[in-house]
């Protein structure tokens, strides 16, 4: 099914998945969809390799902590999430060099803990992996000595984002 893009959140300047000056990065630009998901968009290098032509868990698990950490945002703009807990599980063996979907969404939300879930998605559509995870909220002086200007927070718009992201039915039931 095919989701309206309502808006592209920022990205940072040396962040392992969303910073666009980290050579080894992902550089992954971040849509919030029409349905309320978070969409990640990230291309994978070889130097993320765990097995040959494989994606390292780690960096998986780091792509679906971002994603679901972020959808708070949606909603709640400057609130960030810490991580308290995240359970990652892995059905499919992720490419290195391809163009990949992360998808993360809320699905409990008090005042001060949210949870979500999230899946990695191959080009075919097929489920990768899936996370859980619980999330503490706070706002960025709480978490870091953080400067927009010098991290770069901004949203970079290009001619290649898309309108429009279509996701299969099956994910996140």
């Amino acid at each position: 099914m095919k989701y309206k893009v309502t808006k592209k959140q920022q990205n940072s300047r040396l962040c392992l998945v969303c910073g666009l000056k980290n050579d080894f990065g992902l550089k992954t630009s971040f849509y919030e969809l029409e349905n309320g998901e978070l969409v990640a968009v990230f291309k994978t290098l070889e130097e993320h390799q765990s097995y040959p032509g494989r994606l390292h868990g780690g960096i998986a698990g780091a792509v679906l902590d971002e994603t679901i950490g972020r959808a708070i945002m949606i909603n709640q703009e400057n609130i960030w999430g810490v991580t308290v807990e995240l359970n990652v599980k892995y059905k499919k063996p992720i490419p290195l060099n391809e163009e990949l979907r992360a998808v993360g969404r809320i699905i409990k939300d008090s005042k001060r803990i949210f949870e979500g879930t999230g899946e990695i998605l191959l080009p075919t559509g097929e489920v990768a992996a899936i996370a859980h995870g619980t999330y503490m909220k706070m706002p960025i002086e709480k978490i870091a000595d953080f400067n927009e200007d010098h991290e770069e927070w901004k949203t970079l718009l290009t001619d290649s984002d898309p309108e429009e992201i279509e996701l299969p039915d099956n994910i996140g039931k």
